[in-house]
């Protein structure tokens, strides 16, 4: 299965890491003391990973690297892709191996690919939910520590839009900022004079639009607005620069929220609440 490129992201290091975390700090199936005690060394398994529900899988990619790291010679041929909806009892995945190894790697391989599928699975609820209205769906930085680039892959497998990777790549005055500088004018110019470009303002109030527009600047993040604040926030800027509804979104309100023209709407709990996806690893001689 061919690696997406995920700047940042060491996958070997990755499955060494959740391997030996379940391994007793190696990356040998010796970590596995029941499979050790009940399983023949020579024994061999096939099985199959199957989605228990509807869902989107993301990181399947991932998974082989799981298995051949406790069994080089273990085999796995793809199934389904990331990113195309699959309908529960789908088989995602078959894997063939030793049976020691298969066992010991089968619940770190299923963590990632749960977690991975259930954001991209949340993601394509989202988007669906606010199809045709022009809005862009937007993540964020509420990732969990460590799996920034694989969260936010599976957001784009979801048909999600990344926002920014981390503080390094785009320019976002918030409020602190704005407290610590002095005010909005003092915090945009700041960073106009430090050479950054496309610089987002937040405002919390419809009275701080055209202060925030007057200090230039180039885009508006309109923060826990209500749906009729967002409508006049929308009509107060008139286009001049995009907007980005953000704060308390759901899936009940997100459609009513881009129906009031905004132009992108950021979501945390895409990669925040994002419920696993079952999918099981089931014995298939």
């Amino acid at each position: 299965m061919t690696s997406p490129s995920l700047p940042g992201f060491d996958a070997g290091a990755f499955v060494a890491a959740t391997l030996a975390e379940d391994l007793g700090g190696r990356v040998s199936v010796e970590g596995d003391i029941t499979a050790v005690a009940a399983i023949p060394a020579g024994a061999t398994l096939s099985a199959v990973l199957a989605a228990r529900q509807p869902l989107v899988p993301a990181g399947l990619w991932l998974v082989p690297r799981f298995f051949a790291a406790l069994d080089p010679e273990s085999r796995c041929e793809p199934l389904a892709e990331d990113g195309t909806p699959v309908a529960a009892g789908t088989a995602l995945l078959r894997v063939s191996g030793n049976a020691r190894a298969l066992l010991a790697a089968e619940r770190s391989a299923l963590n990632t690919l749960q977690h991975l599928s259930g954001i991209a699975t949340l993601t394509r609820a989202h988007v669906d939910a606010i199809a045709g209205t022009g809005a862009t769906l937007l993540d964020t930085r509420k990732t969990l520590p460590g799996l920034r680039a694989l969260e936010k892959y599976a957001v784009r497998m979801g048909g999600g839009t990344n926002h920014r990777m981390g503080l390094f790549d785009a320019p976002m005055v918030k409020d602190n900022h704005i407290a610590a500088a002095g005010s909005v004018r003092a915090a945009v110019a700041a960073c106009k004079a430090a050479g950054l470009a496309g610089i987002t303002v937040e405002v919390d109030r419809l009275d701080q639009i055209e202060e925030a527009l007057a200090a230039g600047a180039d885009r508006l993040l309109l923060d826990n607005m209500d749906v009729p604040t967002l409508r006049a926030a929308v009509a107060l800027v008139a286009g001049r620069v995009p907007t980005e509804a953000s704060g308390g979104v759901t899936l009940e309100t997100i459609r009513a929220i881009a129906e009031t023209g905004v132009t992108f709407i950021s979501v945390g709990r895409l990669t925040q609440s994002a419920p696993a996806a079952d999918i099981g690893m089931d014995y298939a001689p």
